[in-house]
């Protein structure tokens, strides 16, 4: 039995995986720790109430004395980190909480699980880590780091640090990086989600500078099963790209959703482009298909279908959401644009 420690379980990626993990696998047991800030939501782990291989804790990884106590209880041996501040926009408001929680955070997991002698140490980063891309060429693993926001110099930090621990004491830890995920539970500040709920609200949608600035997207169950085939055969110190070959600009993201939901596009409203906005992401994933056999399963015109029409059968889940702090939030980055 495999007895790991989840971090940020309760976030979008982190509880897509632990939902998906355990329907798959019954030799998995998941401690899953979460912070439940803004973006944690127990509803998301609403399926696995009384699971016998599921131990929810509500906690901050930046807790030294919390995470070395979960260690001894739950005899963790393996380490999967999806926690993390993650959201540019937020970053850019104020960056404190994104190195507390994306470095110190990360190093506290990793100072404890080299104590107790993990056998897995799996980093989940971005590849926002890598910068921004002109008209062509794709980032690989070999591509030096180069953030550019508050939000991707920290997560960059926390991989350097992983990375460090393998080289300095021979730690078995391996990263991930990844392109723009999108799918079900996915808090509604990200751009997908964003623009649905607010088209079903018949709201503006606020649009960065000229709407051109393209991501490369993944439907977030691709991803995950990425992550495990990484868990589980990735090599020791190694960096995987995961990415989906779905290059799309963000205006062309928005006019998609808007004809899915039959509205019209004098909804779209441009706003000040973001601070130190990137341009273009694109991930070259030849790696992980080559040495691991992975690849993507959904087409972006499913997978985007399938987001869509989720958001569109729960109602309450994003009702829920949408009230509160992240209205005001939301306020504050976008109403005077």
């Amino acid at each position: 039995m495999k007895k790991i420690l989840v971090t940020g379980g309760a976030g979008f990626i982190g509880s897509n995986y632990v939902n998906h993990i355990l329907n798959e696998r019954d030799d998995y047991y998941i401690v899953n720790i979460d912070k439940l800030t803004y973006a944690g939501n127990l509803e998301n782990l609403s399926s696995l109430a009384n699971h016998p291989r599921h131990v929810f804790v509500r906690g901050d990884i930046a807790n030294r004395e919390l995470v070395n106590y979960l260690f001894e209880k739950y005899e963790l041996d393996h380490v999967i980190n999806f926690a993390a501040e993650s959201h540019v926009d937020r970053s850019i408001i104020g960056s404190y909480e994104f190195f507390r929680t994306n470095v110190l955070g990360t190093n506290i997991l990793l100072e404890t699980a080299r104590k107790f002698k993990v056998k897995k140490f799996l980093q989940i980063s971005t590849d926002e880590v890598y910068g921004s891309l002109g008209k062509e060429g794709l980032f690989t693993e070999g591509t030096p780091l180069s953030p550019n926001s508050p939000y991707s110099s920290s997560k960059a930090g926390a991989d350097m640090m992983v990375s460090s621990f393998y080289h300095t004491y021979g730690m078995p830890v391996v990263t991930t990086r990844c392109s723009n995920n999108y799918g079900p539970f996915q808090f509604p500040e990200k751009l997908i989600p964003l623009m649905i709920l607010n088209a079903l609200s018949n709201k503006e949608l606020p649009v960065y500078g000229d709407g051109m600035n393209v991501r490369d997207w993944i439907y977030v169950i691709d991803h995950n099963k990425a992550i495990n085939l990484v868990f589980e055969q990735g090599k020791d110190g190694e960096v995987y790209n995961i990415g989906a070959s779905n290059e799309l600009p963000n205006i062309e993201i928005v006019k998609l959703i808007l004809s899915k939901l039959n509205k019209s596009e004098s909804l779209i409203k441009y706003v000040q482009d973001r601070l130190g906005h990137d341009r273009r992401y694109a991930i070259d994933s030849s790696k992980i298909q080559s040495e691991l056999g992975w690849k993507p399963e959904f087409t972006f015109e499913k997978a985007i279908d399938y987001t869509v029409n989720w958001y569109l059968s729960n109602e309450k889940w994003w009702k829920n959401i949408i009230s509160g702090e992240y209205q005001s939030y939301y306020e504050k980055q976008y109403g005077k644009k």
